[in-house]
């Protein structure tokens, strides 16, 4: 990889252009980086980082799923995105009911719903509830499941007038549910085979195709935004009014947010090696091309480390947790995610009322992130170098420690299927390669190909 690397980097450095590098992840070796990082950072994300993460994601969704939530358009009246504000006030109350599931005891489970819910968001949140101490891979899916009344006293519907099957003008506060597992074999016109309670399940209506804003209100909406000049400046007003609201969310969750980013990039947590291998390595290939210019220097650490896997994770949080992540979640997520790039970045963006909500949400904090951010590449710098010898240990015991975890079969044949892309290609770059030619790699490689199907070689 470090090879690679050098090749990289002259490329980039006679084209003149080396603040690009590391910006995508079109070569192979930015792709090793992003999966080198990956596997080296693993342990510190488990005992420092994890947590802190864990827990914004939670106060996220307890923070959304306490305010009303249209299932259609995926906008909620708790977030930090503006683009997923439920604007509309839509009327709502909570409720709090008792949840039985059916063949796993006769214990209430309360569970907290609003009465402007569908049926579908009252099963997700009932589900996360009953099975929250289960890995998430492991929850019944919503339409899996059916709720009814317990015990059933008559046959319940959804009201035509409801959209998506809100459940609110029909359970009262208090009420007790059954949750039942659709059977495997069951069709819905066997009503003599219903699982108990299925009859009167709380059904959902598929015709409807709004939930809580009608779409003659989006209609309305939108002919207000292309109407006159006073009708766009009481658009604005509206726009700063949830901008409050959006503050009101931002504030709840600021602990949380700082919580996060100081795992992440406070100096007093243990720095892993590999970070400051790679570190140092950049700075000793800037000093040998004679670059000079710390803000290149900064892209580079910024594209390596921080865009590279922090933000990766922060906006896919499913990718080390065993969660299911709503569009309504993403949303918030993505304006923190945002956040950390911005503060990641040298350049001063001056604020005016017409910037985007979320640079206006994190102006007052973005000047201390990114001052974190300096002192982190400057407290990495100050630290006690990393060897050759010394990175190939740590490399050598987190080999050991994963042995039973990592398939070396699937790597081999993921890298296999890259190289029949790019076949010829790599044939050509071996047979021109002194190293390689010493040691027949170009012939070794014909010999796999013509082992595992046969390609035609010029064996």
């Amino acid at each position: 990889m470090r090879t690679l690397f050098l090749e990289l980097m002259e490329q980039y450095v006679v084209a003149k252009n080396p603040k690009l590098m590391l910006r995508r992840s079109e070569t192979v070796v930015e792709r090793m980086l992003s999966n080198w990082m990956s596997i080296c950072l693993y342990q510190y994300l488990k005992d420092s980082a994890g947590e802190p993460l864990y827990k914004l994601f939670k106060a996220i969704k307890h923070q959304v799923e306490k305010g009303p939530v249209d299932a259609v358009q995926k906008k909620a009246k708790y977030t930090l995105n503006d683009t997923g504000l439920l604007g509309d006030d839509v009327e709502y109350a909570p409720l709090t009911v008792s949840v039985i599931v059916q063949d796993e005891g006769v214990d209430a489970i309360p569970v907290k719903v609003l009465n402007c819910d569908t049926i579908s968001q009252v099963k997700e949140k009932i589900i996360d509830q009953v099975y929250r101490t289960q890995p998430c891979s492991c929850w019944p899916k919503p339409d899996s499941v059916v709720l009814g009344e317990y015990p059933p006293i008559h046959e319940s519907h959804v009201p035509d007038c409801v959209g998506m099957g809100s459940m609110g003008p029909w359970v009262r506060d208090g009420a007790t549910l059954i949750l039942s597992k659709v059977g495997v074999s069951q069709q819905p016109e066997d009503s003599q085979q219903d699982l108990p309670g299925e009859r009167h399940a709380l059904l959902e209506e598929e015709n409807r195709v709004w939930h809580l804003v009608r779409p003659t209100d989006e209609v309305d909406e939108g002919k207000s935004k292309r109407g006159s000049v006073k009708e766009k400046e009481r658009t604005k007003a509206i726009t700063e009014i949830y901008l409050t609201r959006l503050l009101s969310v931002k504030g709840t969750l600021q602990q949380f947010v700082d919580n996060f980013f100081q795992s992440v990039l406070a100096p007093g947590h243990a720095v892993p090696p590999a970070v400051k291998y790679f570190f140092d390595f950049l700075d000793e290939q800037a000093e040998k091309h004679d670059i000079r210019d710390e803000d290149t220097i900064h892209i580079w650490k910024t594209n390596s480390l921080p865009l590279r896997f922090w933000v990766n994770i922060l906006k896919n949080p499913h990718f080390i947790f065993d969660v299911h992540v709503h569009e309504v979640v993403d949303a918030s997520l993505s304006v923190i995610a945002q956040t950390f790039m911005d503060a990641c970045t040298r350049t001063e963006h001056k604020l005016s009322r017409d910037s985007p909500s979320n640079k206006l949400l994190y102006a007052k904090e973005i000047s201390t992130y990114k001052k974190m951010v300096e002192d982190y590449y400057k407290g990495v710098r100050q630290m006690v170098q990393v060897s050759d010898q010394d990175m190939n240990t740590h490399l050598a015991e987190i080999s050991r420690a994963h042995t039973d975890s990592l398939n070396t079969l699937v790597a081999l044949h993921q890298l296999y299927q890259y190289t029949q892309k790019y076949y010829d290609e790599i044939i050509n770059a071996l047979e021109e390669d002194p190293a390689a030619q010493k040691m027949q790699l170009a012939f070794r490689l014909q010999q796999i190909a013509a082992a595992l199907e046969n390609k035609v070689t010029d064996l």
